[in-house]
């Protein structure tokens, strides 16, 4: 609990102290509405010990990211390493605290139980596309407990289509991209520590933050996939399923480094010399 109050007391500062910049910049347009959550969340990141290390290289530009979820966490990792806004559900705008921060950062909101609006949803995302904006969807359209890659779903991806519009030979990219939890502690994340880091299911908000905040030191790996270029005439759901492999692929990947360099970073165990062993008197 300690820590936990450390890293609140100076995560509640560093929130005033940049707010009023970050309002500013997307009031007036300016450049730094991107920038300035990018900056908070590396800080934010070090303050909670979250140690990122990136395989790959994002796409420059509007790009389409296509991701797993994993835990309310992906939200700092993510923009931690890039400056980028998010497609969230609907019901993320009225958590506390986590909602205001995700108004802040320029989301935009999915009412899932208005199928009807996905159409104005997709035109929304396919605006700031073409206004230059990283977006990335939670393609799985939920969280899982980090161990598997639910299926992608493809609605969404309609939104490059409307960011491409009536420009004849425009095109959007559409990048994959994985992130996976791989120690926490120091140690490597297992069935049994899972748990500790992925929120997913009906575990409630609050203890899991208060817990996570607290538990110390947390490895994540950031995987970023090959982008595809996409014009109005690509298949929106063999996107999808391409990036859901590519996805599959690179958490794997990245659970298997993380094992190895657990097993690398162990103290070497000296064997046990035998006892000595006195020859009896003939």
């Amino acid at each position: 609990m300690l820590r936990f109050i450390l890293v609140i007391a100076a995560v509640v500062p560093l929130t005033f102290a940049l707010l009023p910049a970050h309002l500013l910049a997307k009031r007036f347009g300016w450049r730094a509405q991107r920038t300035i959550p990018q900056l908070y969340h590396r800080i934010v990141c070090a303050l909670i010990g979250v140690r990122i290390h990136q395989v790959g290289r994002r796409c420059d530009g509007p790009v389409l990211i296509l991701s797993n979820h994993v835990s309310w966490l992906d939200i700092c990792v993510i923009s931690a390493v890039a400056p980028v806004s998010f497609i969230a559900k609907s019901e993320v705008a009225t958590w506390p605290v986590f909602g205001a921060l995700a108004r802040w950062q320029r989301t935009v909101f999915i009412d899932r139980q208005a199928r009807h609006r996905t159409g104005e949803v997709t035109r929304e995302i396919g605006a700031r596309l073409q206004d230059g904006d990283a977006m990335v969807l939670f393609a799985e359209g939920t969280s899982s407990d980090g161990s598997r890659v639910l299926p992608f779903r493809s609605a969404l991806v309609g939104a490059v289509h409307h960011a491409i519009g009536e420009q004849s030979g425009a095109e959007v990219a559409v990048q994959p991209m994985a992130v996976t939890y791989t120690g926490l502690s120091g140690l490597p994340i297992g069935r049994e520590l899972r748990d500790r880091v992925a929120w997913y299911g009906d575990a409630d908000l609050i203890p899991h933050f208060i817990a996570l905040l607290s538990a110390g030191a947390i490895d994540v790996t950031v995987s970023w996939g090959d982008a595809v270029a996409t014009s109005t005439t690509a298949d929106r759901k063999q996107i999808t399923r391409d990036a859901e492999q590519s996805v599959r692929r690179m958490c794997e990947a990245a659970r298997r480094a993380g094992m190895r360099g657990a097993v690398a970073q162990r103290p070497a165990t000296r064997p046990v010399p035998p006892p000595d062993v006195q020859a009896e008197p003939a």
